[in-house]
């Protein structure tokens, strides 16, 4: 059977599974399947736990957007008094129509527009974190376009091992993020002697799903290293941005305590007097939500035994790009556990479109099954892959369920393609040349 401890906002009540007070049968039935749901007080309780680790200072708790970036849930952050961790010109868009304030966000990522990085600084973000000598050039000439000075930090990769998958360990010294660990000190010089550019922070981000501390507190002593270089240098630093990545319990991992991360942080930034700023995403949305599907089809094989689903790696594409773990459980509590496992499929014609294998569930045709831990980087990263529509997301308090991101229908599929191009006037035509 599975274990819903990590979860306590899950539970079965007369054999029922139940979010909160709502039944999850009951939401597939008003809604249909597949259908993200998320729990209003898990996301609460996750993010007002990092705001309390570090309450005796001077905090920033910048989420993430890029693990889940629907309106709603960044409205409800905003209200709790979340900054935001963008990536791009449409998150940052996304923040201010939710309601956030662009003065508590921080623009990361390795490939911002000139168009972009205008933007943010038309509407005032609170700083660049920059991840390339080029970048740092271009900042600064789109800052003296607008007659503007731009705030910024880098993001340093101190060449530290996080531990964890390799396509989200990030701070590496071959990582496509961030300035190298040894060529810092000499980008923090071109930036001292530019015009239209400040110098704010220093950021650091060594990747994501890290579950042991050691490699956050290597992470740290290395930072600091710099930042008392820097003061030699006469560049003071006012803030230290340590990023995000702490995991979340999948299957069985034994995840870091924040008031443990915390205090190791804490007790070895005494000599540090400036703001500190944090990027969670996975660990403030991830065992938020989760994902309902429906069983289309069982069939079996002389190896193995298949549950089709009507989920697919377009909604959820993690276990097909990381093969990634996530728990899968029955809506209805089963009586027995079968002696035979199944694979969770879905109908994309991809052989890896999996969700799950060898698991022990009594699936039949027609049952609800739940996909727990999506809550990031499930809806996120979903696409329309084989024209499928996007699934609805429902938000869940105490007994009470909100829409806030309906189905996509057929017509959205296809309403931004152009099929009377041969109509279009010769200004609007492609030529051939």
């Amino acid at each position: 059977m599975a274990n819903l401890t990590p979860f306590p906002e899950l539970s079965y009540r007369h054999n029922e599974l139940f979010l909160e007070e709502v039944s999850l049968s009951q939401l597939a039935k008003l809604y249909g399947t597949p259908l993200y749901v998320y729990s209003y007080s898990a996301l609460v309780k996750a993010f007002s736990e990092f705001q309390n680790a570090f309450k005796e200072r001077d905090t920033l708790i910048c989420y993430a957007v890029k693990a889940n970036g629907n309106l709603s849930l960044l409205r409800e952050l905003a209200a709790l008094g979340a900054g935001f961790d963008i990536v791009s010109a449409g998150e940052l868009r996304r923040v201010i129509e939710a309601g956030g304030d662009a003065k508590k966000v921080v623009f990361s990522g390795v490939g911002k527009s000139q168009e972009e990085i205008k933007y943010a600084l038309e509407v005032g973000i609170f700083c660049f974190n920059i991840e390339s000598e080029e970048e740092l050039f271009r900042i600064n000439q789109c800052a003296q376009d607008l007659i503007k000075k731009a705030p910024i930090s880098f993001r340093v990769n101190p060449d530290v091992d996080p531990k964890t998958h390799p396509y989200i360990s990030t701070g590496l010294k071959n990582s496509k993020f961030g300035v190298p660990f040894s060529t810092a000190i000499d980008l923090y010089r071109k930036a001292n002697q530019l015009s239209h550019v400040l110098i704010q922070g220093i950021d650091c981000h060594i990747g994501s799903q890290i579950t042991e501390l050691s490699p956050f507190i290597e992470a740290l002593e290395r930072i600091l290293g710099l930042i008392a270089q820097l003061k030699e240098l006469g560049i003071s630093i006012s803030h230290l941005d340590l990023g995000g990545g702490i995991g979340i319990t999948y299957k069985d991992e034994s995840t870091i305590a924040l008031n443990d991360y915390a205090n190791e942080l804490l007790k070895r930034l005494h000599h540090f007097p400036g703001k500190l700023i944090f990027e969670p995403g996975r660990r403030i949305v991830g065992n938020s939500g989760l994902l309902l599907t429906k069983v289309e089809y069982l069939k079996e094989s002389p190896d193995h035994r298949f549950a089709i689903v009507d989920a697919a790696m377009n909604d959820l594409v993690r276990p097909s790009l990381y093969d990634a773990w996530h728990e899968v459980v029955e809506v209805t509590q089963p009586s027995s556990i079968p002696s035979r496992p199944l694979d969770i499929v879905g109908p994309v014609c991809e052989t890896g479109d999996i969700l799950a294998t060898n698991r022990y569930l009594m699936a039949q045709s027609n049952d609800l099954l739940a996909i727990l831990s999506t809550g990031a980087y499930g809806s996120s990263m979903s696409s329309n892959y084989n024209a499928r529509p996007k699934a609805a997301e429902v938000l869940v308090y105490n007994k009470d369920h909100y829409l806030i991101g309906r189905r996509e229908s057929f017509t959205e599929l296809t309403q931004r393609e152009l099929t009377d191009f041969f109509n279009q006037t010769s200004l609007t035509k492609n030529k051939l040349i």
